[in-house]
């Protein structure tokens, strides 16, 4: 490993921290080390990056805000590329969309609608990157990225940099083929379509109440932590079990969104990970269903 990180400070792609926790680059605020922490600040010094981690063997992966993740306490072994400022570039092209994977969802979909753009008015309130949304094929409100992406850059395990249709991203609930595919999306081309700003930004602020009275967004967590059942609700599921508010260590199912965890401040990846499985155990006790985890478990161990 330390030659990859001589070969990295050499070459000048940003910052390269040997041994970082990752707690702080998460949401959830959990997370152990990773054996090498690089956050490249322009997309030449991404693709010099993996391209010096795919000659030296070594596996990566890619963080945007670091939501919806869990990061073992125990780390990751290899390296994590977090997009750094580089990755946050903007251009409107009639109702053409050409964006950074590291850009804000959120704010992506508030400029969107002050340009007089509708489509993008479900991801005002997913918390993650471009990139992460594309990856995970992010929804919500009965719309996903499938609707709106035309393509996408991908800078490959090898370093290679390639464009994808949406066609070729093989989108599914909350899937890609980047799920199997390994790459890290540098830029998203989107299509939306004119529409009234007043009305976006209507949409837009009962999406935002909403979502202030219904999800704990002021206390660390990661989004949704199980993916909805066919013609159910997770949250409802957990909530009829009666697990709002059931702790494991410094986890706790939220008494305000029974499909969200939190941190209460001193949470662990193993605390997380054990109510996760007794919130499927109470479920399928109870209704005979398997809630299958949205977040991603990454990791040692």
């Amino acid at each position: 490993m330390q030659s990859v990180l001589s070969e990295l400070r050499d070459a000048q792609v940003g910052e390269v921290l040997p041994n970082e926790p990752l707690a702080p680059y998460t949401s959830w605020k959990i997370g152990g080390p990773a054996d090498l922490l690089v956050i490249p600040e322009s997309k030449a010094q991404l693709v010099e990056t993996i391209r010096i981690l795919h000659r030296h063997g070594v596996p990566f992966l890619p963080i945007g805000r670091g939501s919806n993740m869990l990061v073992s306490d125990k780390g990751i072994r290899g390296a994590v590329v977090k997009l750094g400022g580089g990755l946050n570039q903007l251009r409107f092209e009639g109702s053409r969309i050409y964006v950074g994977g590291g850009y804000s969802l959120i704010t992506l979909s508030v400029r969107a609608g002050k340009e007089g753009l509708t489509g993008l008015e479900f991801a005002g309130g997913i918390p993650g990157t471009v990139g992460g949304a594309v990856y995970m094929n992010a929804g919500a409100h009965g719309s996903d990225m499938s609707r709106i992406l035309i393509e996408a850059e991908i800078v490959l395990e090898t370093g290679e940099l390639v464009r994808l249709q949406k066609e070729d991203l093989l989108f599914a609930y909350r899937h890609s083929v980047l799920h199997t595919l390994p790459g890290i999306v540098t830029e998203a081309v989107l299509e939306l379509a004119p529409g009234d700003r007043k009305e976006i930004a209507a949409a837009n602020a009962t999406y935002k109440e909403r979502r202030i009275r219904t999800q704990p967004l002021h206390l660390p967590c990661a989004g949704s932590t199980f993916r909805n059942p066919d013609h159910q609700h997770a949250a409802k599921l957990i909530e009829e079990a009666g697990l709002k508010g059931l702790r494991v260590g410094g986890a706790e199912v939220s008494t305000l969104h029974a499909n969200f965890i939190i941190n209460t401040g001193d949470a662990t990846a193993e605390d997380v990970l054990r109510l996760m499985e007794r919130m499927q155990n109470a479920v399928r006790e109870r209704f005979g269903i398997e809630l299958v985890p949205e977040v991603l478990l990454v990791g040692e161990p």
